[in-house]
């Protein structure tokens, strides 16, 4: 590990992600700020922070995790692992092999449909969802949408970056949303 990203001590989870986060204007349109998390989950005291946070925050609270294509698989696998839980991936159409539910849903800067297998999820099991950004919330709540249609119950939410003035917490306000930094 390179010691100038090492966590400094007295450093909260907020302030690294700030610290290593990436800020790319007019991306992936002009207009759009955004913010990117990938250098944050290349250090690994980082990322293991950030799925530390989430886990002891639901802990107790969730049988599965569901991760979102794609960075949401980062933190999903990591948190999954951390809690000896599952993992379950929403993914993009057209990637799962087997019958699927499918749920379409509008963006920041588009539309986009997203998919589970009808049977990834046993009936009952609570489930908490993780990804990097909540915007909208379209996204997050399209995944709740699945994990509902399979059977499973939504134990929250947890976001590494909630964009504040795009409104997407109160798009979920009948759901339990932890984010790690609000802008």
């Amino acid at each position: 590990m390179n010691e100038s990203n090492a966590v400094p001590a007295a450093e909260t989870v907020q302030e690294t992600i700030e610290r290593l986060g990436a800020v790319v204007p007019d991306y992936p349109k002009p207009g759009i700020v955004f913010r990117d998390l990938t250098p944050v989950f290349a250090d690994g005291p980082a990322l293991r922070a950030i799925v530390d946070s989430f886990v002891r925050t639901f802990e107790g609270t969730f049988d599965y995790v569901a991760g979102i294509e794609a960075r949401g698989f980062l933190l999903a696998a990591a948190a999954a692992y951390a809690s000896d839980r599952g993992v379950i991936t929403v993914r993009k159409p057209g990637k799962l092999p087997r019958r699927v539910y499918s749920e379409s849903y509008g963006m920041e800067y588009g539309r986009n449909t997203l998919e589970v297998h009808v049977d990834d999820v046993p009936a009952g099991s609570r489930v908490l969802i993780l990804d990097d950004v909540l915007a909208t919330g379209g996204t997050l709540g399209a995944a709740a949408r699945l994990i509902q249609k399979v059977g499973g119950e939504i134990a929250g939410f947890g976001v590494v970056l909630e964009l504040g003035d795009l409104g997407g917490r109160q798009a979920l306000k009948d759901y339990d949303v932890t984010s790690l930094v609000t802008y």
